[in-house]
């Protein structure tokens, strides 16, 4: 009975050691120490840039061409806005546009007509000059025949009368050439202030028609509508948003590591990322953003103790190329780790080696 007991209590210990013997082989051979020294590695998520297709300005929805899940083009229409009020408009500033260029006509023929005034009036002022010259040569005859005795007085006092005539009619016909330059210049003025008035009624004939262009929403740069936001016929505020789009070409991750290793990391440092839904693969990528001052590493992190570390929020950018490659299966949101290596003297190891899909 003692032999027994003895026996069964032997076999327990065994069965014991052996149980722990499986089970620290076991947690061996599963558990990732990573690759050493030289590496580090951040959990994140799978980011990339959204952009807001907005209306400029306030209006209704009038019809949106795209859909949740569609893939879009840069510039293809997403949507249009109502136009009623901005064609009005444009027609308005269109009629402004040509009434201007009709003040602009009606100033340069007053211009021309003013120009032919002055030029008559300079010709009368010729002509007024001819006659003063012919007066005052009359007159000195008339002088001179008056000290022979061959004129009479009242012939000589007729000449020097058509003299101060000849001169007041010339003063008269300069004065009037004067007037004649001035309502050019005037003419002009006008002239100039129907042309501000044309070039004022284009800009707004161009402003108006940038507001016409801008209610034709258009894809800002490729990517994927994410969310659609308003419905046609909804009315909109200025900045209203219609879609939200996820630029498939700018993805990375987001993680954070701690104030010891970051400093050791530059911009460009090769980075390897795996994903919790496809382990499998392993994504290229490079830091391309490494915060400027440190944190409190976020809740959603790390635990509350390594909470109380300070860490650096770094981004690991995935190639631009590879992503348009593989546009259908890129998903914002999904969990991983960012491997990091910041010694270059260090090569991957092949569990790290670049396995992205075919």
């Amino acid at each position: 009975m003692a032999m027994s007991t003895s026996l069964k209590k032997a076999m327990i210990v065994a069965t014991v050691l052996a149980v722990a013997g499986l089970g620290w082989y076991a947690w061996s051979t599963m558990v990732d120490n990573g690759p050493g020294e030289g590496f580090v590695s951040g959990n994140g998520r799978i980011e990339a840039v959204e952009i807001d297709v907005a209306t400029k300005l306030p209006g209704r929805v009038e019809e949106i061409l795209a859909k949740e899940g569609d893939f879009v083009k840069k510039g293809q229409a997403l949507a249009r806005m109502q136009l009623d009020t901005l064609q009005a408009q444009r027609d308005e500033v269109e009629a402004g546009r040509q009434e201007a260029l009709h003040a602009v006509s009606a100033a340069q023929a007053q211009v021309a007509l003013r120009e032919s005034d002055v030029t008559a009036m300079r010709a009368v002022v010729a002509q007024r000059e001819a006659e003063l010259d012919a007066a005052r040569r009359r007159l000195a005859r008339s002088e001179t025949l008056s000290k022979e005795g061959a004129s009479s007085r009242q012939e000589l006092d007729d000449d020097r009368a058509r003299v101060r005539s000849a001169e007041a009619a010339l003063v008269a016909s300069t004065s009037q050439v004067l007037a004649s330059l001035a309502a050019v210049d005037a003419a002009k003025a006008q002239k100039t202030g129907a042309k501000a008035r044309v070039t004022a009624t284009e800009a707004s004939m161009a402003r108006v028609q940038a507001d016409i262009n801008d209610s034709l929403l258009k894809a800002p740069r490729d990517g994927r509508i994410q969310f659609r936001v308003a419905e046609p016929g909804e009315v909109l505020g200025s900045g209203g948003r219609v879609l939200n789009l996820v630029d498939l070409a700018d993805v990375y991750m987001t993680f954070f590591l701690p104030e010891t290793v970051a400093g050791r990391v530059a911009i460009g440092t090769e980075a390897r990322i795996i994903l919790d839904a496809a382990p499998e693969l392993v994504i290229p990528a490079h830091i391309s953003f490494i915060a400027s001052t440190a944190q409190f590493t976020p809740k959603t992190v790390e635990t509350e103790s390594e909470r109380q570390k300070l860490m650096f929020r770094v981004k690991a950018q995935i190639p631009p190329d590879l992503l348009r490659k593989h546009l259908e299966q890129v998903k914002t949101g999904l969990p991983g780790v960012a491997w990091v290596k910041y010694d270059a003297n260090k090569t991957w190891p092949d569990w790290l080696a670049i396995k992205v899909p075919e």
